[in-house]
């Protein structure tokens, strides 16, 4: 069985999806969602759907290897952040090489960064006047959203959208791929 653990900082929509998506799959288990956020609306999430969650503080991630032997412990084949917003620090990566993917809510190389990320990218394509739209998902590198790109959807941007309807757009796609490009990179 492939064990999944998801990184959340926020609401958690997107690892609540990805646990429904896997529930029905034999093969695929999500062992554990870890959050920076002791407040994260995910934490409720996981409660509610039964799902393992642990916080951790900010020493724990970066000064130590806390998380990576917790990590290695559940024996994690794929780290996937669904709105985890700080930066992977090299140990963890190094640990996991080829082994933690993200989505970002933008067609990169464009409106991703540091900085970059939720309504702060909506608004950028908005103001920029982009006709398309999408998401990226990628490998994690020791930079923010320069990993090796694995997949993207394009959305139409027409000059009606605002930030918040350019933002049901992406997440809508990724909804809708997300999960189904973590169990082809499991299988």
């Amino acid at each position: 069985m492939k064990r999944i653990v998801i990184f959340a900082s926020g609401s958690g929509s997107n690892a609540e999806n990805i646990i429904s998506f896997f529930r029905e799959k034999p093969d695929v288990a999500v062992a554990a969602v870890l959050t920076n956020k002791s407040s994260a609306k995910v934490l409720e999430r996981c409660d509610r759907l039964g799902i393992p969650a642990f916080y951790f503080n900010k020493p724990a991630f970066k000064n130590s290897d806390a998380v990576v032997n917790f990590l290695k412990g559940l024996n994690t084949d794929l780290i996937v952040l669904a709105g985890f917003l700080w930066k992977i620090p090299s140990h963890l990566i190094d640990a996991f090489p080829n082994k933690i993917i993200n989505i970002h809510p933008a067609l990169l190389p464009k409106y991703g960064g540091k900085g970059m990320y939720g309504d702060k990218v909506h608004q950028a394509v908005k103001d920029n006047k982009e006709t398309e739209t999408g998401i990226t998902i990628h490998y994690v590198n020791e930079n923010y959203d320069e990993g090796a790109i694995i997949f993207q959807a394009k959305t139409d941007v027409i000059p009606s959208d605002d930030a918040n309807s350019i933002a049901q757009k992406v997440h809508q796609l990724e909804y809708e791929h997300f999960p189904q490009v973590i169990e082809k990179l499991l299988s």
